[in-house]
């Protein structure tokens, strides 16, 4: 999986916090950089930025700033860093990621242009509509059961099925926005798999972490009499 750059809106950013980490400079020179050359940089995009409160849990602490740069602003700004032999090192890595992703998003959206995916990611969705409607019901379930965090099950059970189902080698920001025909077609058996099970475990009315387990267990047998895929999938797009 890609650590160097990340899909928003179907476009390749790298992040303040990404450069920092991979040329050994504190996020605050980095993003100190950044704002200094920032009327340069928005001549090729508005500069997106994101603020990350400190998390409940720790002790102190300020805000994290954060800056998303575009391919042409990530160039322009490591023109500005010292050429360090890490440096070096991390522009080669980048400019490598940011051309594969290129060409990777490039054959996602000839696969998305063909009527077989419009048809099959629909299907999909439905399939995934109604299996998000009996997990509400089974979160309800679960709470009247003395749950007190079955909202996460709406999350647990999507990693579940993605985990039997991809080996995943980038993050982008909806999985099924790059699958392959074959592989939402396999995503919608997983839906039904897992609505099959919570409707038949909540009506023998049993524990609710053993019903998930019973969903996890017939999504796993389902997955394992085929090999796990990769997504995505680059080499059956062409």
């Amino acid at each position: 999986m890609s650590d160097l750059v990340i899909i928003i809106d179907d476009e390749i950013f790298t992040t303040s916090k990404i450069i920092s980490e991979k040329t050994d400079n504190s996020l605050y020179s980095v993003n100190k950089l950044i704002s200094n050359h920032k009327e340069h940089l928005e001549k090729f995009g508005v500069i997106r930025f994101e603020i990350q409160k400190p998390k409940k849990n720790s002790k102190g602490g300020r805000p994290t700033e954060t800056y998303f740069l575009n391919e042409q602003q990530t160039t322009l700004i490591l023109t500005f860093m010292r050429n360090s032999d890490i440096v070096i090192d991390f522009k080669v890595k980048l400019v490598q990621e940011f051309y594969k992703m290129r060409k990777t998003l490039e054959k996602i959206y000839s696969m998305r242009n063909t009527d077989v995916w419009v048809e099959t990611r629909q299907n999909q969705k439905l399939a995934r509509k109604d299996e998000t409607n009996v997990i509400k019901k089974f979160v309800e379930y679960a709470i009247s059961q003395g749950s007190q965090s079955a909202t996460r099950y709406y999350s647990l059970i999507t990693q579940m099925e993605n985990k039997a189902l991809f080996i995943v080698k980038d993050k982008f920001p909806n999985l099924k926005d790059v699958l392959t025909p074959r592989q939402l077609m396999n995503s919608a058996v997983c839906n039904e798999i897992v609505i099959n099970a919570l409707e038949e475990g909540m009506e023998k009315e049993m524990f609710y972490k053993d019903i998930f387990q019973l969903a996890k267990q017939r999504v796993e047998t389902f997955a394992s009499v085929m090999p796990k895929t990769q997504v995505p999938m680059i080499e059956k797009l062409n």
